[in-house]
């Protein structure tokens, strides 16, 4: 009766490791068939941060709305659009 408990008790131990392999297995296949080999990196120019490659388009994201607040300097309004 004793083996049975321990095999009972251990039994969500595997299950849940399991599927944390199966998990990150996935992950790992769905990042190597992404497609993109340049993932492009951030540089700072004239005080601005510009992100450079990569394989997102900037057209292809919606454009940030604007608030019409002058109290409150918002952390993106400085950057260059391309």
């Amino acid at each position: 009766m004793a083996p049975a408990r321990r095999v009972a008790a251990v039994l969500p131990l595997f299950g849940a490791v399991a599927t944390a392999v199966a998990l990150t297995g996935a992950a790992f296949f769905t990042v190597a068939q992404a497609g993109c080999h340049d993932s492009g990196h951030f540089e700072q120019r004239d005080g601005t941060l510009q992100f450079i490659g990569g394989c997102v388009d900037g057209q292809d994201l919606p454009a940030v709305p604007k608030t019409e607040n002058a109290q409150y300097h918002l952390p993106g309004d400085n950057l260059v659009k391309p």
